[in-house]
């Protein structure tokens, strides 16, 4: 084996062989690339554009979730400043602060 690289390097010469050699080195480092990464990273790079749409979306719901926690705060606010909240609270059948309903998120 080692006898007839060193033939190949005696006939042709070393730049020869060494052009010839690294021809094939990137033939196939293009090979692989071309048939193993581009399809991993086409794949990876439509899970990234999925997670990205899932985090835009939980994004939304975040926003939405505050504005409805900003209306019942609101909402108490000004239940309190009314002064019906002290009335309302020793009531029988008074459900005081439990009136308030926030609906369920869509996910």
């Amino acid at each position: 084996m080692m006898q007839d690289a060193i033939d190949v390097i005696q006939q042709f010469g070393f730049p020869i062989v060494m052009a010839v050699g690294m021809g094939y080195y990137i033939y196939y480092i293009w090979k692989y690339v071309t048939e193993e990464v581009a399809p991993k990273l086409e794949e990876s790079h439509i899970n990234l554009i999925k997670v990205i749409d899932q985090i835009r979306m939980l994004d939304n719901d975040l926003i939405r979730l505050q504005q409805k926690v900003n209306v019942v705060l609101e909402y108490e606010k000004l239940r309190n400043t009314s002064g019906d909240s002290d009335s309302d609270a020793g009531k029988p059948g008074s459900r005081g602060h439990d009136d308030v309903q926030v609906q369920k998120s869509k996910l």
